[in-house]
């Protein structure tokens, strides 16, 4: 055999341990994260089963308060005047705006 032979074959031979080496790694480190993965999912299910309950009391609470809180029928009529009236303003805005683009083009 040749020297080129033998290099051939020593580079065939550790190129193959060192696959294998790196294969047996991460085949350990998928088992490894196998594992721990229902664990961390577990403890992100229960944080997020707490959310939902702590934002659903949240809306429940505010959901009460609303509903103990008297009606002000003045304040109720003033809302939906100044809410008109912006309305107003957006239409009066758009036109405007609809003129100066006749005008630019």
């Amino acid at each position: 055999m040749s020297n080129s032979d033998y290099l051939l074959k020593a580079t065939i031979k550790k190129v193959t341990e060192k696959l294998n080496e790196i294969l047996v790694e991460k085949i350990e480190e998928a088992t490894n994260i196998a594992q721990v993965a229902p664990e961390i999912l577990k403890k992100e299910f229960d944080n997020l089963r707490e959310s939902i309950i702590e934002e659903a009391s949240r809306m429940e609470e505010a959901e009460n308060i609303q509903e103990n809180e008297p009606t002000n029928t003045y304040q109720n009529a003033k809302i939906k005047t100044a809410l008109n009236e912006i309305e107003n303003i957006n239409k009066q805005i758009d036109l405007f705006n609809e003129t100066i683009n006749k005008q630019i083009k």
